[in-house]
C-alpha cells in the first residue's frame, strides 16, 4: 500500500521554497477567480483533497504537518492585497490570537458591513471551540486561519497529538454545531473520540445544556466520579467552575452559545458530556469524523483510503489550471510534471 503519513515537523520552510510557492500560487488563484470567482476559490479550499494537492504541486512535500500552516502562509502572503477580493486571518501559534484583529482590519478593506463582521468573528471563535471542546479527540488546535469573501468563508486548522507525533487537519465551511465539516483529514482514524458534533449526539447536548442552566453540574460532577472508578482516565483533571457558573447565569439558549462562553473549554465540556452519558444515562458518539485519511488505497484500504473519484477530479482540475495560467513553458512542465507523478503514484495502489 502507498501511504502519505502527517508526522510533526518543526522548523521553518527555506525563504526559496516560500518565494517559489508564491510566484506559483499567485497566477493559479488569479486564473481560477477568474473563471470561477472568488466562491470557487473557498469551495477548493474547504476540500483536504485539494488543498493537500495544491501544496504538494506548489513544491511542499506530502509527508508533513509543515504542508498546512506553509501553504496557508503563502495563501495569506498571495491574497492579502489589493489584487484580490479575499482575505487570510490567523495562523499558526501565536498568528492564531490574532485572528480577531485581523478579521477587522480586513473586513474594513473589503467593505464588509458590521453584521457580517460580527459572523465572521463568530465562525471564527465557535469553529475553534468546535474542534477543541465539542471534539475530543486527541489531537490539540495550535493553527487556525478563516479565509473569507463578502460572502463565504472557510476555515481551515490544525490539531496535534504529541505523543503519537502526528496531527490532522479540520475544514469547516459552515458555522452549524451540527456537523460541520467539510473534512477531516488525517493518518490515523482513532478508534474512540468524543462527537458532540455529531447528529445522533444531540441527546447529549440537550442534557448538557439543561445541566449548565438548572445549576446542578457541581453535585452531577460529584455524583459522576463516584462511579468512573474504573474509568478514571476519562475524567478532566481541570474543570474552569468560573466558566460553568458565569454560564449559568448567562443561561445560553443554544449549545454553540455554550461553548463561546469564554473559559468554558475542553474540560467543561468533557465533564460535562459524562455527566450526561453517567448520571443522565445520555449517550454522545464516540466514532471518529475524520473523512478522509493520507492513505491512497491498497487492496484493504488501511486505515481509510482517499476517495479515488474526487481525488482524480482534483488532478484534473489542477492540470486545466496549471496549463491555462500565465506561468512560463518550464514552470508549466514542472507543475504538470508535479500531478503526473502523483496520479502515477496513486494509480500503483490500485
Amino acid at each position: 500500500m502507498n501511504s502519505i503519513y502527517l508526522p510533526l515537523h518543526y522548523g521553518k520552510a527555506p525563504y526559496w521554497l516560500l518565494n517559489r510557492m508564491k510566484k506559483l500560487a499567485k497566477p493559479i488563484l488569479t486564473l481560477i477567480i477568474q473563471e470561477y470567482g472568488e466562491r470557487e476559490v473557498i469551495n477548493r479550499l474547504s476540500d483536504p483533497i485539494f488543498f493537500q494537492s495544491f501544496s504538494n504541486v506548489l513544491g511542499f512535500d506530502w509527508n508533513s504537518s509543515g504542508s498546512t500552516t506553509v501553504l496557508t502562509g503563502v495563501l495569506k502572503s498571495v491574497l492579502n492585497t489589493d489584487e484580490f477580493d479575499l482575505r487570510i486571518a490567523g495562523g499558526k501559534g501565536g498568528n492564531a490570537l490574532k485572528t480577531v484583529e485581523e478579521i477587522e482590519k480586513f473586513a474594513s478593506e473589503l467593505g464588509i458591513g458590521e453584521r457580517k463582521k460580527f459572523e465572521l468573528i463568530r465562525a471564527s471563535r465557535l469553529s475553534a471551540k468546535l474542534d477543541s471542546a465539542a471534539l475530543q479527540d486527541g489531537y490539540d488546535l495550535y493553527h487556525h486561519t478563516i479565509v473569507f469573501t463578502r460572502k463565504h468563508f472557510v476555515v481551515i486548522q490544525q490539531g496535534m497529538n504529541e505523543s503519537l507525533r502526528m496531527a490532522r487537519r479540520y475544514h469547516l465551511k459552515d458555522a452549524s454545531i451540527i456537523e460541520p465539516h467539510s473534512g477531516i483529514i488525517t493518518q490515523r482514524f482513532e478508534n474512540s473520540v468524543m462527537d458532540l458534533t455529531a447528529e445522533n449526539s444531540e441527546e447529549a447536548r440537550k442534557t448538557i445544556l439543561d445541566i449548565v442552566n438548572d445549576g446542578t453540574y457541581r453535585f452531577d460532577f460529584s455524583k459522576m466520579l463516584s462511579m468512573v472508578k474504573y474509568r478514571e482516565s476519562l475524567v478532566p483533571k481541570r474543570v474552569d467552575w468560573k466558566a460553568l457558573e458565569k454560564a449559568y447565569s448567562l443561561q445560553p439558549d443554544r449549545f454553540e452559545d455554550l461553548l463561546l462562553v469564554k473559559g468554558v473549554g475542553k474540560g467543561a465540556i468533557r465533564a460535562l458530556a459524562l455527566i450526561a452519558e453517567l448520571v443522565y444515562d445520555t449517550e454522545y458518539s464516540k466514532k471518529d469524523p475524520a473523512k478522509f485519511s493520507f492513505a491512497l488505497g491498497g487492496k484493504d484500504g488501511v486505515p481509510f483510503p482517499v476517495n479515488r473519484r474526487d481525488y482524480d477530479s482534483v488532478i484534473e482540475f489542477m492540470e486545466d489550471a496549471v496549463r491555462q495560467a500565465e506561468l512560463s513553458d518550464f514552470e508549466k512542465r514542472s507543475l504538470l510534471e508535479r500531478l503526473a507523478k502523483l496520479s502515477l503514484s496513486r494509480s500503483k495502489t490500485r
